[in-house]
């Protein structure tokens, strides 16, 4: 009997398309992040604010993927041929994914990661921001903010790799693997200039300028999303290894192994790093502060995981995890800025850290160009991030405004901004202490690494 041979043309669409459906399924994953980070902010902010915190996420999530598919992705494009010399700048290509449904997977991977840099904001303008601003702010960051950074660097194009001006000067393309400062450190930092802009929250600072705390509401909810988090964090950087068969139908297992192991490594050693800091400092392990480390040592691995070496992991995770508590402090004790959620210390910092920190560590060999690379491109994405936010929401407190008043404030954003409570029996009207009762009565739960009573 004759053996049958399938050609090589059969053996490659084969592959592409279990790559195709690899891609889809962490996709899946990705998006399921969606729900950690409103479990993580929820719980960091009070009783009475928690349903405005989570309001934020869903609309990141739902406007967000209609504005990416809409705007986002063609400007991600069309900065890319901007910053290329060899690309020719062309608007309808730059767009022609709309009406292509082989492009469809693409964009929709493309656009779990528009959505994670756009989720990180809310976290740290909780209890105090106004959902209209928040909104207007979050559609810019889709439709421009983000798109310019992703265009800039991923692709194959743009001002940051290997065939745009800085990358033909250097001789390297700029490395992020994943989006450590792409995605989480630009978030971060947006985040970060956000806080400053709309001002600390009540109460959060003394007639002296010394920090007060304000606990959040439920140190449980916090604690599983983060796991929850961790758990998508595996789509997040393993599945941006897309290709697993290669062109001749071989298992792309080795690169695979590399990328999970990685990030596996560094979430244990982030995690662990923190708890060790903050018990040195405050005499006792903070499980708050475990789980930014946690995440911290995820963010700073995101851009490297495929690039270096596991022992190269494990330091990376030990830097990002131990710089959490001492950057969150600096943030608020230093710079006065009220950063509810941490996010400048967990995604903005650990991801600019954990990507200028891949030179040393990559498996391909150290590299003094490819170093001033990093330091250069993470300058160029934070000055960015930083210039376009503030240039935004000035705009926006001059049109709206972008702080709820004080009476807003005072009462809970729940009923402020939408009406409700996410806790009914605890208001006043069904025989509670108030909107907050829970939050604001017995002992305070621990957000600000120890201050608590």
């Amino acid at each position: 009997m004759m053996e049958f041979v399938p050609m090589q043309g059969d053996i490659t669409a084969i592959a592409d398309s279990i790559n195709a459906v690899w891609v889809l399924v962490v996709t899946f994953l990705i998006f399921f992040m969606q729900p950690g980070f409103a479990l993580l902010e929820a719980g960091q902010v009070r009783a009475k604010n928690a349903g405005n915190v989570v309001m934020k996420n869903m609309t990141d999530w739902s406007m967000g993927v209609l504005v990416f598919f809409l705007v986002g992705a063609g400007v991600s494009a069309m900065a890319g041929m901007l910053g290329s010399p060899s690309v020719e700048f062309s608007v309808s290509s730059a767009f022609a994914y709309v009406n292509d449904p082989t492009a469809w997977v693409g964009w929709l991977f493309g656009a779990v990661f528009a959505m994670t840099a756009a989720t990180i904001v809310s976290g740290a303008v909780a209890e105090r921001m106004k959902y209209s601003a928040y909104v207007v702010y979050a559609f810019v960051l889709v439709a421009v903010l983000y798109p310019v950074v992703s265009g800039s660097t991923w692709g194959g194009t743009g001002l940051l790799s290997s065939t745009g001006f800085l990358g033909e000067a250097l001789g390297v393309g700029y490395k992020d693997f994943a989006g450590a400062t792409v995605v989480h450190a630009m978030g971060g930092i947006a985040g970060l200039t956000a806080a400053y802009m709309v001002g600390p929250r009540k109460g959060r600072f003394d007639s002296n300028g010394d920090a007060k705390p304000i606990p959040g509401h439920s140190v449980l909810f916090a604690v599983i999303g983060t796991l929850i988090l961790a758990f998508g964090w595996y789509g997040f950087n393993v599945g941006t290894q897309a290709t697993v068969l290669t062109s001749d139908g071989g298992f792309n297992g080795a690169a695979l192994g590399r990328v999970a192991l990685n990030t596996t490594l560094a979430m244990g050693a982030g995690m662990l790093a923190s708890t060790m800091v903050t018990t040195v400092r405050e005499g006792k392990p903070d499980p708050l502060f475990a789980a930014n480390g946690l995440l911290a040592g995820l963010v700073a691995i995101t851009g490297a995981c495929v690039h270096v070496s596991w022992p190269g992991a494990l330091v990376i995770g030990i830097v990002g995890g131990v710089q959490t508590p001492l950057v969150y402090r600096w943030a608020v004790d230093s710079l006065g800025i009220d950063d509810v959620c941490g996010v400048f210390a967990v995604h903005g910092s650990a991801g600019f850290i954990g990507t200028m920190l891949i030179p040393f560590f990559d498996v391909a060999g150290f590299s003094l160009n490819q170093l001033v690379m990093q330091v250069a491109g993470s300058l160029l994405i934070g000055t960015w991030t930083v210039l376009t936010s503030m240039l935004v929401l000035g705009a926006i407190d001059a049109v709206i405004g972008l702080r709820v008043s004080e009476e807003e404030e005072e009462v809970g954003l729940d009923q402020g901004e939408h009406g409700m409570s996410a806790y009914p029996e605890f208001t006043v009207e069904s025989g509670g202490d108030g909107p907050a009762a829970v939050a604001d009565g017995g002992r305070e739960l621990r957000t600000d690494g120890g201050e608590s009573e």
